[in-house]
């Protein structure tokens, strides 16, 4: 081989590895593909899902989110308002034997209550807020859509409501997000619950 030729070589192969560690690094940086599949695990499938399969659009809409809410820290609950917020969920719980319409209402508006305190766009802003949580809480935050639409179902006379089973799985599903923001449930820390990156 010439001279010429072994150099050519060199500098294709190169290239080759320039660019390869170019798409890996902008994949990367971006959170596309199976990073964010598994950073937003069922929220992922929901999100595409709701785009008809377009996995281009999924990531970018969770692409999106995380810029927007990534770098959201948490406000940690002192230990009064952590207690005062689980005795309130505990009269939820006890409401829904009753009232189960009402107990949904009042677990919707307790969610975005502790949400907001938390750091998280406040309730007002539902759709913004349920984003952030998407990006910290995915795994749980699907209870709260369930609690907070069928809430306002529940408020509407076009809609006749769910049914108490349907009421009562998205209130457990519920009750998982709010351990999370409360760090009510197992003793640890939310932060320490959130999937990784």
């Amino acid at each position: 081989m010439s001279t010429g030729l072994i150099i050519l070589l060199v500098v294709i192969v190169a290239l080759v590895v320039v660019a390869a560690l170019v798409t890996v690094l902008i994949g990367h940086r971006s959170g596309a593909g199976p990073g964010l599949k598994r950073r937003f695990g069922p929220e992922y499938e929901r999100t595409l899902a709701a785009h008809d399969g377009d996995t281009r659009a999924t990531e970018r809409e969770l692409n999106e989110r995380v810029e927007r809410h990534g770098d959201l820290r948490e406000r940690p609950l002192a230990r009064e308002e952590r207690d005062r917020y689980t005795a309130r969920w505990t009269s939820v719980q006890e409401h829904f034997v009753e009232s189960p319409r009402q107990a949904v209402a009042e677990a919707d508006q307790l969610l975005g209550e502790v949400a907001t305190v938390r750091g998280y766009p406040d309730g007002g802003r539902y759709d913004e807020q349920l984003a952030a949580l998407s990006v910290h809480h995915a795994d749980h935050v699907d209870g709260y859509r369930r609690v907070h639409r069928m809430a306002r179902a529940a408020g509407t006379s076009a809609a006749p409501g769910a049914e108490t089973e349907e009421m009562r799985s998205a209130l457990v599903g519920a009750h998982e997000l709010f351990d999370d923001l409360t760090g009510a449930g197992s003793g640890a820390s939310a932060a320490g619950r959130h999937r990784a990156a």
